[in-house]
């Protein structure tokens, strides 16, 4: 719990610069979204869990949290409906995608679920071998080290095969997102902001209202734990 509190704090730190930042309240109006009808999207969903082991009102939140992405994708959606689906971890299509997505995360897989019985489609997004390279490097990172020297090889082998996931993870999006399409990607705050979209898509971020009270008990909690 506590690698995933750490991981959380990070999120909302700093806002990635060149990317369309939605507002809390989500308002398409019909003249606006007409605008981007004929423009490829991507609505991007920051990925959080909900361990069971966490405490009551940090679940509350979290289930508030996926409540509120659902609202606000449905706002959205008056931009253009979604086509494809994107999610962090995955690189099966169809049924063999669903089921991991149902073993990573409960909440997100019932919001993909529930777009792909309106027709989107569940696409590949990671590279295998380069996904699970950059999990092991960032595993590493976690442990103590005496040794700078081995730090620094370790966070550049980190960089190296992050660089390459992350250009893996636009191609795929460039490749499978069609022209006037919607694509909606949910993926770790941190690993998004530096996927070097293509120009021509137009990014949606969804931060619902109460993300910020998630980072306030992250915060409160990391500082207990200092105390």
């Amino acid at each position: 719990m506590e690698v995933a509190i750490k991981e959380g704090l990070r999120l909302f730190e700093e806002e990635p610069k060149g990317e369309v930042k939605m507002p809390e309240e989500i308002r398409i109006e019909k003249p606006n979204a007409e605008l981007y009808k004929e423009k490829r999207k991507v609505y991007c969903i920051s990925l959080l869990y909900s361990e069971k082991e966490a405490p009551e009102d940090y679940l509350e939140k979290i289930n508030q949290y996926w409540n509120q992405v659902e609202e606000q994708v449905k706002k959205l959606e008056k931009a253009g409906r979604v086509n494809k689906i994107y999610h962090e971890a995955i690189y099966s299509a169809g049924e063999e995608g669903m089921k991991g997505i149902e073993k990573l995360n409960e909440k997100s897989y019932k919001l993909v679920k529930s777009k792909c019985e309106e027709g989107a489609e569940l696409q590949p997004l990671e590279d295998r071998e380069l996904f699970y390279e950059c999990m092991d490097w960032r595993r590493c990172m976690i442990l103590p080290f005496n040794s700078g020297i081995v730090l620094n090889k370790v966070l550049e082998f980190y960089k190296e095969a992050s660089k390459k996931r992350y250009e893996y993870v636009a191609k795929r999006i460039e490749e499978t997102l069609k022209e006037g399409e919607t694509g909606m990607l949910i993926m770790n705050e941190d690993d998004r902001s530096n996927i070097p979209f293509p120009s021509d898509i137009e990014i949606f971020i969804v931060h619902p209202p109460v993300f910020a009270d998630i980072q306030q008990w992250i915060r409160e909690q990391l500082r207990r734990r200092e105390e």
